[in-house]
């Protein structure tokens, strides 16, 4: 096993390795863009930490001691091999189709009818879109973004506003009708409809004070279904706005009650820099965020 307490820094390593391959002090020193001080200094540092002379200053210019040439020829294997294998895990990275999680309702409403735009701009990438209910983090080789609906309130992540969007509860008139609902618990006599993996509709109900009672009935089913459903009157639904605003221009939705406030669909990525696929698609996005037209 190899006794890493006694590895030199790896920066020393490394100038060592750049005044090999340039030649000098000055050239490795721009190599890494420090100063030839710098690269003196870690020269001497180095040598210092393995009690060998790797250097002949006994000349007008630097020369390898055989003890220099042993080293910087067993760094020029190392470093290489690390290059290579960098190479290659990147190389297969950029292969990896990008991969975003985000709800049902918002893919079908939102993302779907947008994608072709992203594809025209960028026929090189491989999309996998991850329609879930669930709560998904990007991490490392697998989610590189999330568009999540919320307050924006995910500590650890970069999160941005994509979609500024209120809830609303809305159904059908063909199930409300022209009935008066002045409260939420007028609610309770309809049917619900409600996301697979969500709590949406009770939650919204128990935040406005209906705790006893429930709905006539609860059917749980996937967001793209859920909506198709409220169209036909099969029940009513705890929806962001975005998701209804077509169908309650048309008319085949009415809004009962709207909650405004400062919540939305956001993108969500790991902090850092993204690799190239996932920065070309938050930049997409950005741009339809920016031709957007005011959220209602």
């Amino acid at each position: 096993m190899m006794n890493w307490l006694n590895m030199p820094p790896l920066s020393a390593l490394r100038a060592f390795a750049a005044y090999y391959e340039t030649g000098s002090v000055v050239d490795a020193g721009t190599a890494l863009n420090v100063s030839h001080a710098a690269i003196s200094q870690q020269l001497r540092t180095l040598e210092t930490h393995l009690g060998a002379r790797l250097l002949d200053r006994s000349g007008r210019s630097l020369a390898l001691t055989a003890e220099g040439r042993q080293l910087a020829e067993a760094l020029r294997t190392g470093f290489g091999a690390i290059s290579h294998a960098i190479e290659a895990i990147t190389g297969a990275d950029a292969d990896r189709p990008l991969q975003v999680s985000t709800t049902q309702l918002f893919a079908s409403t939102w993302l779907m009818p947008k994608l072709l735009d992203f594809q025209t701009r960028h026929p090189g990438i491989d999309l996998m879109v991850n329609p879930t209910a669930s709560l998904q983090n990007p991490e490392p080789g697998g989610i590189d973004l999330c568009l999540r609906f919320g307050n924006g309130d995910w500590p650890g992540f970069d999160v941005d506003m994509l979609v500024p969007t209120d809830i609303v509860i809305s159904a059908a008139p063909s199930l409300v009708g022209d009935c008066v609902i002045d409260c939420p618990e007028d609610l309770l006599r309809f049917p619900w409809l409600e996301e697979l993996g969500t709590n949406e509709a009770q939650d919204w109900l128990r935040k406005h004070g209906v705790n006893q009672g429930r709905a006539k009935s609860i059917t749980y089913v996937p967001g793209n279904l859920m909506l198709d459903g409220a169209r036909a009157g099969q029940g009513v639904i705890s929806t962001a706005m975005s998701s209804v605003e077509t169908d309650v221009r048309a008319g085949r939705l009415r809004i009962l009650f709207r909650d405004r406030g400062a919540t939305g669909y956001h993108i969500v990525t790991r902090p850092g820099v993204l690799r190239p696929p996932a920065k070309a698609f938050v930049t997409w996005l950005r741009r339809q965020k920016q031709n957007a037209p005011d959220a209602e």
